[in-house]
């Protein structure tokens, strides 16, 4: 199985418009993101709303990108679902679209025990047929956790298996995940799911799955640029606000990442139900805490750098 290398990969949001993909803008926002030195994009992800997004409605988001990309970065897909044969069936349309690399979580609502998820993944990752990365998020996941024993199983019965994405912030956890996998598979890689990329690189992790990004560019790209020179004095400063902005969003949720990019000149519509639209009020203290971030103020407006 060829490497591929994670880098640096936007999770980005996806538009829509009266309820339905938005392409127009989706096109626009993957030009923009390239722009952005962006190394690769997470299309359709969890930050992307594809919990709310039909199996038929990825699979031509897979097509779409792959095709909008056309070659400048990896398109690395989602494949996330309930079912084993249902997230198989996304791992061999996004092959054949031509992505580069797929990840997927645990299922969704189930809490299996470890071998029927070792099975699960297996699966998935053979169906792919591409370098294959797990999600490990116990907290969005009811608790259900990606552990350091399957992640050693994966690596002997998968040759597809190419590394973890870790948003549990459990730094006890990814020491003991690496140190152990890198003895079986010196090339396995530890990802961040999460903008604490000071703490998760001293670790070990040689990449970063942003949701951030899709507001802060910028600022991302270069925390991420310092911390894999493990430059992290100068990266400090980066670090404080990244760790702030991951917070905020976590608290006003996609919606608040919508309503700033709004606010940028980047209008991606509004969340699918169930998730709601933030109110007025809501949006204008948003900006407020948004707007005391100063490492932000020399981000990118509209659609072009």
């Amino acid at each position: 199985m060829k490497t591929f290398n994670f880098g640096l990969v936007h999770s980005l949001v996806t538009p829509f418009k009266d309820g339905k993909i938005d392409y127009d803008t989706l096109g626009h926002l993957i030009e923009f993101h390239i722009q952005q030195q962006a190394d690769g994009l997470a299309i359709p992800s969890h930050t992307g709303e594809s919990v709310s997004i039909t199996g038929i409605e990825r699979k031509e988001i897979f097509k779409f990108a792959v095709k909008t990309a056309n070659g400048r970065v990896p398109i690395i897909a989602n494949v996330s679902e309930a079912g084993t044969d249902l997230a198989c069936d996304l791992a061999r349309s996004a092959m054949a679209a031509g992505a580069s690399a797929l990840y997927a979580c645990v299922p969704y609502y189930w809490t299996p025990p470890e071998s029927m998820l070792l099975e699960h993944f297996t699966k998935i990752g053979q169906a792919g047929q591409l370098p294959f990365f797990v999600y490990n998020s116990p907290e969005e996941m009811s608790g259900v956790k990606v552990s350091s024993k399957l992640t050693l199983n994966l690596i002997k019965d998968l040759p597809e298996f190419a590394g973890i994405i870790d948003l549990s912030l459990d730094w006890q956890y990814m020491i003991e995940v690496i140190s152990e996998a890198k003895r079986m598979q010196p090339n396995f890689q530890l990802i961040s799911g999460t903008e604490y990329m000071i703490s998760a690189r001293a670790i070990g992790a040689t990449g970063l799955l942003s949701s951030v990004s899709n507001v802060a560019p910028q600022m991302i790209r270069h925390l991420y640029d310092l911390c894999l020179k493990e430059n992290y004095q100068v990266a400090y400063e980066l670090q404080v606000d990244a760790a702030f902005l991951y917070r905020l969003f976590n608290q006003y949720g996609i919606s608040g990442l919508k309503a700033i990019s709004q606010s940028l000149g980047r209008d991606v519509g509004n969340p699918r139900m169930p998730l709601d639209q933030l109110q007025a009020d809501q949006i204008e203290t948003l900006k407020q805490e948004w707007r005391s971030c100063l490492s932000i103020k020399n981000e990118p407006h509209a659609w072009s750098t």
